[in-house]
């Protein structure tokens, strides 16, 4: 609802909305859609594109709109910014297919309005690893959907985690987003860990070959996709 709300606040339709694809980097295939006047991308958690990668800045970069046309601007960040491989030093006007790298660490392709690429389509050039559709509640692995998909409580745990981009996700972080209803205090270790194992068995039931799950011993777990 909120982001149906920001589209309505700027006059955008669904099919007006431009949006920036990750292609190299993290959970490869995300993608964000540029429903604000402005969006921020960094290191830091308040910004709304995530990169938590130590070679980007906490306020790195930011993708702007002004009427029809949408610019990228690096906000002196350490490691710079770059739009086919040419370095950001004012802002930049974007077209469509336009790659934006942050730090040469992370890749992003932008999409421009009513140029988007259908979500099956997209899928399929994703031929290894995990990919996930947080909007549509779907979930693909090595261009495939999970059929059938996943409960509830498996997908917001997953979900959980494709956000969260690699970073480490807590047991507490677990418990708000998938026990929403639940006084936190009431769930246990064994439960946490028995859901887990449920999504792990599942992701594997699809590519028995790699753990996408991981636990890190004493602060959680991680997503860890395939390269």
């Amino acid at each position: 609802m909120e982001a149906e709300e920001r589209r309505e606040q700027v006059g955008l339709a669904d099919d007006e909305v431009a949006m920036l694809i990750l292609q190299r980097g993290g959970q490869g295939g995300q993608r964000w859609r540029l429903d604000r006047e402005e969006v921020l991308i960094g290191r830091s958690p308040e910004c709304d594109i995530l990169l938590p990668d130590r070679q980007v800045s906490r306020r790195h970069a930011r993708v702007y709109r002004v009427g029809e046309h949408y610019f990228v601007e690096d906000l002196g960040s350490k490691n710079g910014t770059w739009v086919n491989g040419e370095p950001v030093t004012s802002p930049r006007r974007l077209n469509d297919g336009d790659e934006i790298q942050i730090a040469l660490r992370y890749k992003l392709a932008f999409v421009a309005a009513g140029a988007t690429v259908p979500l099956d389509e997209e899928v399929q050039r994703i031929e290894r690893g995990l990919w996930v559709d947080v909007e549509g509640r779907r979930v693909f692995i090595n261009g495939r959907e999970l059929d059938p998909p996943l409960s509830p409580a498996q997908f917001r745990l997953l979900a959980l985690l494709w956000e969260a981009q690699g970073a480490v996700v807590s047991r507490e972080d677990v418990v708000k987003a998938v026990w929403t209803d639940a006084d936190a205090s009431g769930v246990t270790e064994q439960a946490i860990d028995a859901l887990v194992r449920r999504l792990r068995e599942r992701l594997a039931e699809h590519d028995p070959d790699h753990m996408y799950v991981v636990t890190v011993r004493g602060q959680g777990f991680r997503l860890q996709n395939r390269p």
